[in-house]
């Protein structure tokens, strides 16, 4: 069933953005060599790799905010990157891996900064030029605020006991609502402990913690949705509920 975009009203995105970011940072301030070094869940990305990553979609944040995607795209063919998102993504990282860290870490929490304090001031009604055409800015905010939580747990950003049920229970309303805006014939029921997901006849009760990795694309292999499917349905259902990765 399609979601509708005021069954996120209760939840103000800006401050999820904001409290996501502010984990980031005060994680990575705290990092030695051996810190930024470390594998993060990112295929092939260091914890440092995951930071470069952040500052350089930074320039697609302003683009939108600029209302400049012509410009973005200009860009990007001037430097020769190609491979879609992909391309984007390891272009974005390769040029700041010989930048020391500290340069690149300014680099992220000054822009990110500019782009969470004007999409704030837009307020969540108003429309943001993307990519994919005209989206409202405080939905934009959601997922980037989800894309933030996600990177939070692939560098090991703590979370403290006392926020850990809240950030599961609104990262699981961002991923419903992200699921059904997707494919409005994905059928979705939250309870108070598992969520029921049902896509193309293939259904499976889900506990939200894993409902939550396998929207970002970070379930991992072996780790079943529902231990009554078989590994076939399995895939496939996994593969239907990501949706934010």
């Amino acid at each position: 069933m399609a979601r509708e975009p005021d069954e996120l009203a209760h939840i103000n995105p800006f401050d999820l953005f904001d409290a996501e970011a502010e984990r980031l940072d005060r994680h990575f301030s705290g990092l030695d060599a051996a810190g930024w070094a470390r594998p993060s869940r990112c295929e092939g990305w260091s914890v440092r790799d995951v930071l470069a990553h952040l500052a350089g979609e930074e320039l697609y944040n302003h683009a939108c905010l600029d209302d400049d995607i012509d410009g973005f795209h200009a860009m990007l063919e001037r430097e020769g990157v190609e491979g879609g998102l992909a391309g984007f993504n390891d272009w974005c990282v390769r040029r700041r891996r010989d930048l020391p860290v500290e340069d690149v870490l300014a680099e992220w929490r000054h822009r990110n900064g500019e782009t969470r304090r004007r999409m704030r001031a837009l307020g969540r009604d108003a429309p943001l030029p993307t990519s994919a055409g005209p989206y409202p800015a405080g939905l934009q905010a959601f997922h980037y605020a989800s894309e933030y939580a996600t990177h939070a747990d692939d560098v090991g950003a703590p979370v403290a006991e006392d926020e850990f049920d809240h950030r599961i229970w609104w990262r699981t309303e961002v991923g419903v609502f992200a699921l059904c805006e997707r494919d409005p014939g994905v059928q979705v029921e939250v309870t108070a402990e598992r969520i029921w997901v049902c896509a193309h006849g293939v259904s499976a009760q889900v506990p939200a913690p894993v409902f939550v990795e396998a929207t970002v694309g970070r379930l991992p292999e072996g780790h079943p949705l529902d231990r009554a499917l078989d590994d076939r349905l399995d895939h496939e259902l996994r593969e239907e509920l990501r949706c934010l990765a």
